[in-house]
């Protein structure tokens, strides 16, 4: 079986795997509550915490929690089969556009989730950027982080990309160049650095990126 791409979930549908790590969440990892969608008891529960998500009963500001509501909805979604059925098993008040959105963010890479989990990126903003595929996810959600993307810049810059703008422009638009993020060194690796790249005629970012690059293939 061919891998998935880095840019989407790699991990089971309902397991929570960021939820469930302490160095996030803290104590509140051993609470995280996982679903499986070919479990019908499972299912259930799924549905029922669907209802509360969709109905403002459960969620709120809560990054850790409407995650949980994020993975409810995918597991609904795997166990029955379809959106449309999701919604009507959850029950009066949850659309089919809701259980899309969220399950689309219970899709994103780790990488993201983490974020997400942490309080660095609101889930208002994951649901845009779950909007856009491959790579792209992740330009979005490090600009938020290094560039102070507000929502309404995601949602923005996630309607751009769908309507065919290249997702560097769109994210240029918005005042923040890609690829850009400011790094604190021990001051002898920044000596050797600024001293390489001098002999070498380069600017610092030319031997930090290729040493990155080496680095990470090798992983």
């Amino acid at each position: 079986m061919p891998e998935e791409p880095r840019a989407d979930r790699r991990s089971p549908v309902g397991e929570p795997v960021v939820r469930s790590d302490p160095e996030i969440t803290g104590e509140r990892a051993a609470e995280a509550i996982g679903f499986d969608p070919d479990d019908e008891e499972s299912v259930a529960e799924a549905s029922e915490v669907v209802h509360r998500f969709a109905t403002g009963d459960v969620g709120g500001d809560d990054h850790v929690l409407m995650l949980r509501g994020a993975a409810a909805c995918a597991a609904l979604v795997r166990g029955l089969g379809s959106y449309k059925q999701a919604a009507e098993r959850a029950g009066d008040g949850v659309s089919v556009a809701f259980i899309r959105k969220w399950a689309r963010v219970h899709d994103l890479p780790q990488a993201i989730r983490r974020h997400v989990a942490r309080g660095h990126i609101a889930p208002t903003a994951a649901k845009h950027i779950a909007r856009v595929n491959g790579e792209n996810r992740y330009l979005i959600a490090w600009g938020v982080l290094d560039g102070d993307l507000t929502v309404r810049d995601v949602r923005s810059i996630a309607s751009d990309v769908n309507d065919g703008t290249a997702i560097e422009d769109a994210i240029r638009d918005h005042g923040v160049t890609p690829g850009r993020m400011s790094l604190d060194l021990p001051a002898d690796v920044y000596v050797d650095l600024r001293r390489e790249a001098s002999m070498r005629n380069e600017p610092p970012e030319t031997i930090v990126a290729e040493a990155l690059s080496k680095h990470l293939s090798e992983e």
